[in-house]
């Protein structure tokens, strides 16, 4: 039912124009768009009929519009996509992928440069870039490639300088061990040009020039290195062969739609240097219906939220309308510097290249439908056996991990309907506690996690604590002092030996439950169960091993690089530094009565 409010804000909408953020109750930002014309956009959402039931869900929550008048409908669309980074409202599309695209590095070195890979274009400052690659197995895999061919190192800077004979790669031919001499800095260069060759996609030339050389190297008797070229020559094509779609030049991302019962998938493939370098799939949650403007909107997000790499050319499988088409051009020129083509008419290579991104895009959306089928089923198994009155729409598990009380960090893990909804899992790293105190250490990941309860973090149906009565208690405490009442409690705790299957549910009530092995019900609680200490382990491993590589001598004021390595050098390592006393640490030359004091202070 549409307020008094709405309605003169409706009323009132100006034909121009701009970009507009619908509200919440208590003025949150649910929504922003942008609309050639205000007046028709905005209105449409109020009075046309509604199927979407995103879109119902958010007309349903709108108190407030507020509208931003701008010059054009470019101009609009970069103000829209620099509110959604800054507001991250709910209702968008929101690629909340927190890694760059990764890519191929080839180093600056004059006498023998390196090939790495790292994500993110702009990282190294020298040297040259090439991709981006969908994902870093796509990566590794061309780097393994570009082993075999051309055998350029791959091995950090400091092995590199501190070998003393050749290691595992040269025996197994993926190097040729430039670090103790064995190739010469001409012939490694050329290695070093074929490579780049090779990622640019200008493969005729490289395999002239491999050709070229195998023959020079066969006149002037040089049999092992023609051998070499000619294996090379032999694996280039072996992989132009492979490829099956391939061409000589190209540089485009290709976005293929696909929709089945209301879920949209939006399949990007990467081609660079005439070559598919892999893809990957995403399914945005949106409030539009037409697939045009599914696929309009999710470009948008997709170039100012995520990727920042823009190819030549933008191949998509949906006819944008011209309006759209030139808005997204101008905007990416505007913005970016650079003149993209988007086009959806095509023919032969990119015609091909378009028919492989529909075909992963329906057989992505496949996937997940009867993924998603899956899921439902086992929510309701979980129905069933805990007497829901529905299926359990958000489920929460906390875990706990540390070593010994060292890096302790919780987990929380969140599942829906679609199953794990990991852009809203959550590390908690747990501070002033008594080392190994699990209990502390729940209570204060749970009263950080519940006393911040939003329209993008809701409260779960079911709120799943590794862990026995103990836990649950702890758990149970924080959620009456948060005066929360609508959350199932559960606490999973393993049973003899700690073996599959064998597990307890304990209730807040103090009922307890043990399902049959085989049950449906089970296999989902352990899952999710799992989920939640693999998220908490690899934290703490990462948090463990990087607090043991740092000194704590590195923490304390005025004691430089040089004073550590005579407080080591005096006491005889760390330990000694530890156990000294501040006479003792006084003694030691350049440190004084005051430095030493404060060294002490710190350490205990």
């Amino acid at each position: 039912m549409m307020t008094d409010k709405l309605t003169a804000i409706l009323a009132t909408l100006p034909t121009l124009p701009g970009v507009y953020r619908m509200l919440g109750e208590q003025g949150n930002v649910l929504y922003v768009g942008k609309a050639k014309s205000l007046k028709n956009r905005v209105s449409s959402y109020f009075y046309k009929n509604i199927s979407h039931p995103k879109t119902q869900a958010l007309v349903a929550k709108i108190c407030d519009i507020e509208l931003t008048i701008t010059t054009s409908e470019t101009e609009a669309l970069l103000l829209e996509q620099n509110l959604i980074k800054t507001l991250k409202p709910p209702f968008n599309i929101l690629l909340r992928d927190d890694k760059s695209y990764p890519y191929i590095a080839i180093s600056d070195d004059k006498i023998y440069p390196k090939i790495s890979w790292q994500r993110g274009k702009h990282r190294q400052q020298q040297g040259r870039v090439f991709g981006p690659y969908p994902n870093s197995q796509a990566v590794h895999e061309s780097l393994l490639l570009l082993q075999k061919l051309f055998q350029v190192r791959q091995c950090d800077d400091s092995t590199f300088k501190n070998r003393d004979r050749p290691c595992m790669q040269y025996q197994i031919k993926r190097c040729r061990a430039p670090c103790v001499g064995l190739i010469s800095p001409e012939d490694y260069a050329q290695d070093v040009e074929s490579t780049v060759r090779f990622l640019t996609g200008k493969n005729s030339e490289l395999q002239q020039g491999l050709i070229q050389k195998m023959e020079q190297a066969s006149v002037e008797l040089a049999f092992e290195a023609a051998v070499v070229y000619r294996d090379q020559l032999s694996a280039l094509r072996q992989i132009q062969a492979q490829q099956s779609v391939y061409c000589q030049q190209g540089e485009a991302d290709i976005f293929a739609v696909a929709v089945q019962s209301g879920l949209w998938c939006v399949h990007l493939l990467f081609v660079r240097g005439g070559r598919v370098l892999g893809g990957k799939s995403y399914f945005p949650e949106t409030t539009e219906s037409e697939s045009d403007k599914v696929l309009c909107e999710f470009l948008a997000s997709f170039y100012w939220q995520q990727s920042r790499d823009l190819p030549k050319e933008i191949i998509t499988t949906q006819t944008l309308t011209v309006d759209d088409s030139v808005c997204l051009e101008q905007a990416l020129k505007q913005s970016y510097g650079q003149k993209i083509t988007i086009k959806s008419h095509v023919k032969e290579d990119r015609a091909a290249w378009l028919a492989l991104a529909q075909l992963n895009a329906v057989e992505a959306l496949k996937a997940r439908l009867a993924n998603k089928v899956q899921v439902t089923a086992r929510l309701a198994a979980l129905q069933q056996v805990l007497g829901l009155d529905a299926p359990p729409q958000r489920l929460e598990c906390f875990d706990i991990s540390h070593t010994q009380g060292e890096a302790t960090v919780a987990s929380c893990v969140v599942f829906d309907s679609q199953g794990a909804k990991k852009r809203d899992y959550r590390h908690f790293l747990i501070k002033d506690i008594i080392g190994g105190d699990d209990y502390a250490a729940m209570e204060q990941a749970l009263t950080r996690r519940f006393s911040k309860v939003t329209i993008d973090s809701p409260l779960p149906d079911i709120l799943l604590i590794d862990g026995g009565k103990g836990q649950l208690s702890q758990a149970k405490r924080v959620l009456a002092s948060l005066n929360i009442q609508s959350v199932l409690l559960v606490g999973v705790s393993k049973g003899e030996g700690r073996k599959a299957g064998l597990e307890t549910l304990h209730f807040a009530n103090g009922d307890t439950l043990q399902l049959a092995t085989d049950a449906i019900a089970l296999h989902v609680i352990q899952y999710i169960r799992d989920e939640a200490h693999r998220f908490a382990i690899t934290k703490h491993r990462a948090k463990r091993d990087k607090t043991r590589r740092t000194s704590p001598l590195e923490a304390i004021p005025r004691l430089g690089v040089k004073r550590r390595r005579e407080l080591l050098n005096h006491f005889g390592g760390l330990q000694g530094v530890l156990t000294a006393s501040i006479k003792e640490l006084a003694a030691v030359p350049s440190i004084g009565l005051a430095l030493a004091e404060t060294i002490y202070a710190i350490l205990h």
